[in-house]
């Protein structure tokens, strides 16, 4: 039996009290949370923990020295640590390559795992995908400005080439009833049975709901100024070379002047010219060339 399974009869006031606070009660307590970290975790998830505990003060409970184990396999020391500082949520960080910058968040019930869920930090540097919805980015010129701005500061560096698994997270924006809603997903590439796979967005944070304050915005020269790209930047255009809204190339061909009436149309017994006819034919080029 577990040392901290067995049943202890307290020797002191002091000690049954603190097993009272411990029994079940028909209105919950706070609920405590520990916050662990794993046995390879890096100063990424070692200062998110730190902020959760600062977060969750006086309610939480922050192990610094460092414990090798995997909730996913094994919740024993979970559950052990779970009973000596009775609390009933948990957060787990670890990181390795596999799981980079992994957070596990969980909750527990009787000292056992009730259910838990792991967590990826987005990678840094990833380029994300911008989603803008609502006619005010359209129509409304301070909205028109924002959009700009909003793409400017989130659109990262210029690529030449997109690899396919490395679309990892999307930003909508939603204009609507004078709100802009900000919400971020994470993109799932799941199996579709076919050569595209199926997409999913799982909302990962942060989501923000804003409303347009003051604005500062450059006068209509000043800005075509600024939007203004040097000559030598410019794309040269090819001749004879189109494209449309859709990125579709159109490509125009020139070819010679076409003889019309020397096209071979009539292949059928019953179309073929009767002897009167090119005889008729016969006499009108002779004329022509008296």
């Amino acid at each position: 039996m577990d040392m901290l399974d067995r049943v202890v009869k307290p020797k002191t006031k002091r000690s049954k009290r603190f097993l009272e606070k411990r029994e079940p009660k028909l209105n919950e307590n706070i609920k405590n949370t520990m916050l662990i970290k794993g046995g390879n975790a890096n100063a990424t998830v070692t200062e998110v923990l730190k902020d959760v505990y600062a977060l969750k003060k006086p309610y939480s409970v922050l192990y610094k020295k460092k414990n090798i184990t995997r909730p996913f396999e094994d919740q024993t020391s979970l559950e052990f640590f779970s009973k000596k500082s009775d609390c009933s949520l948990f957060m787990f960080g670890s990181h390795n390559k596999k799981r980079p910058n992994n957070l596990v968040i969980g909750r527990m019930y009787d000292y056992h795992v009730l259910d838990m869920i792991e967590l990826d930090k987005c990678p840094e540097g990833t380029k994300p995908m911008l989603i803008f919805a609502g006619d005010d980015f359209d129509v409304t010129e301070d909205y028109r400005r924002l959009k700009s701005l909003l793409i400017d500061f989130f659109r990262g560096p210029a690529v030449s080439n997109i690899y396919l698994a490395g679309l990892e997270y999307v930003l909508h924006f939603t204009a609507l009833n004078g709100k802009i809603y900000f919400r971020s997903y994470k993109l799932l590439l799941k199996k579709s049975g076919f050569r595209t796979p199926r997409i999913e967005l799982e909302e990962m944070g942060p989501s923000l709901d804003l409303v347009l304050r003051r604005t500062h915005l450059a006068s209509d020269d000043l800005y075509k100024l600024s939007m203004k790209m040097p000559k030598a930047l410019k794309p040269k255009k090819k001749k004879n070379i189109s494209h449309d809204t859709f990125g579709t190339t159109y490509g125009r061909i020139h070819m010679q002047k076409q003889d019309l009436s020397k096209l071979q149309t009539r292949k059928m017994k019953g179309l073929k010219k009767r002897p009167a006819e090119r005889i008729t034919e016969d006499q009108e080029k002779k004329s022509k060339r008296i």
